[in-house]
């Protein structure tokens, strides 16, 4: 389950526009060395989730508990060349994953920061990696490779130790002042904590679409993708900020996806004797931002036949306000609604300090099990990332989520509690 992040579309639009100026980016290069960059992420993850019932037969045959806890070390590493110079420029970029176990034990594993054995047990280590190469031409640039994505119809999930990656090729151009466009065709995604090749097994998608924004405060976007032998999807958002003083603001986000199944997708349903997917899943929230405090309200409906599906084409792929910590609040017919607090320390005297929880609740999902699934959701964040100093950008976070159903149509039991611990730190090399 993914949480949708909506500072990634006013970061896309802002790559839009701060590479216009009167002289393009590549003639700005300075070159493949001198333009270059290396980064580690450390990132240091404990994670637990209860289920919080008592064993079941099937657990006790598989000797898995109920409640799964494990701690690992990962190293994101990733390197990034300038352009040479010229009216082409050619420069490659390289990805490096290693995830280390610090403690998991039989039967608590499970949890998706390793890669699990047919004994149930969590593998010491892993580590993959990959690389493409790049070109650019004006402020358009070509990557052809492994690469990790953040577009709504196709984006690499990093909700674990270390994130998933992409195969393909992607154009993102930049050439119109507030328009950036993305056209691509991925041939394998690979799971976070899987090292074989195309682990999700996709076997192609093909995306197309942009941002544009519009005036300083509303931007727009609409994109297209077909995955080979699952569907085709269109998503379309509106953003809107209003400022109303120096400390007072308001701003409106609206998601929504159409999605269709297509090809063996459909003859795979008929065959399984699921459900062809033909929905449309749209969200609406309005936050208040006032000082160090902002209040949220959401809004989500799935309307039409099936879920809203997602996975092959990323496991980020869900830009849905509901979309959170546990639980995406995607099933067929289900209607939620957020309440969301957020508050920044630095207003108080302590920056780098932040705060958020909120509350979701979704009612008349129709599941295997029920014509009118209810479900809810707690979520607890708490980050501090350090200002200054030789530990500059180490941040401590603490996320729990309590999830519930009452009807226990989701996750077996429907009842669900998890804690993650996460330290990280950003080391810039180069």
């Amino acid at each position: 389950m993914r949480v949708m992040k909506w500072s990634m579309i006013a970061l896309a639009v802002a790559a839009g526009t701060s590479q216009m100026a009167v002289a393009s980016s590549q003639d700005e290069s300075k070159g493949f060395v001198e333009d270059s960059k290396l980064n580690v992420k450390m990132r240091n993850l404990y994670f637990s989730r209860d289920y919080r019932n008592a064993e079941t037969a099937a657990n006790r045959a598989n000797r898995v508990r109920h409640d799964q806890r494990e701690w690992g070390q990962g190293f994101i590493g990733t390197f990034e060349s300038g352009f040479t110079q010229g009216t082409v420029g050619v420069g490659v970029d390289a990805i490096g994953l290693l995830g280390l176990k610090l403690d998991s034990g039989r039967g608590y594993s499970g949890t998706g920061l390793f890669p699990t054995g047919s004994d149930r047990r969590s593998q010491d280590d892993y580590s993959k990696g990959g690389a493409a190469v790049k070109f650019r031409i004006s402020d358009t640039v070509l990557k052809v490779g492994q690469q990790f994505t953040a577009l709504p119809v196709f984006a690499t999930d990093d909700s674990r130790l270390l994130p998933e990656t992409a195969e393909g090729a992607l154009i993102t151009s930049n050439e119109i002042k507030g328009l950036t466009l993305h056209a691509g065709r991925f041939t394998a995604l690979n799971a976070q904590a899987e090292t074989n090749h195309d682990s999700l097994n996709l076997k192609s998608a093909n995306v197309l679409g942009g941002t544009y924004l519009i005036t300083d405060g509303l931007s727009t976007s609409l994109y297209y993708s077909k995955v080979e032998d699952y569907w085709r999807k269109y998503y379309g958002n509106v953003n809107w900020s209003v400022p109303l003083s120096d400390k007072q603001g308001l701003v409106f986000d609206f998601n929504i996806y159409d999605t269709k199944s297509d090809g063996r997708g459909i003859q795979r349903a008929e065959k399984d004797g699921t459900t062809k997917l033909d929905n449309r899943a749209f969200s609406l929230s309005g936050a208040y931002n006032i000082g160090a405090h902002t209040f949220t309200l959401a809004y989500q409906r799935v309307t039409g036949d099936g879920d809203y599906g997602y996975g092959v084409d990323g496991g980020g792929t869900v830009f849905l306000a509901n979309s959170v910590a546990r639980s995406d609040f995607n099933a067929e017919d289900e209607k939620s609604w957020q309440a969301r607090y957020d508050l920044n320390f630095a207003e108080y005297g302590i920056p780098g300090l932040s705060f958020m929880t909120r509350y979701v609740r979704g009612t008349g999902a129709n599941t295997a099990t029920s014509d009118n699934g209810k479900e809810w959701e707690r979520d607890i964040d708490v980050k501090y990332v350090l200002q200054e100093g030789p530990a500059k950008d180490l941040s401590f976070r603490v996320r729990q989520a309590t999830y519930r159903s009452s009807d226990g149509v989701y996750y077996g039991s429907g009842s669900l509690d998890e804690l993650r611990l996460i330290v990280e730190y950003p080391l810039s090399i180069l």
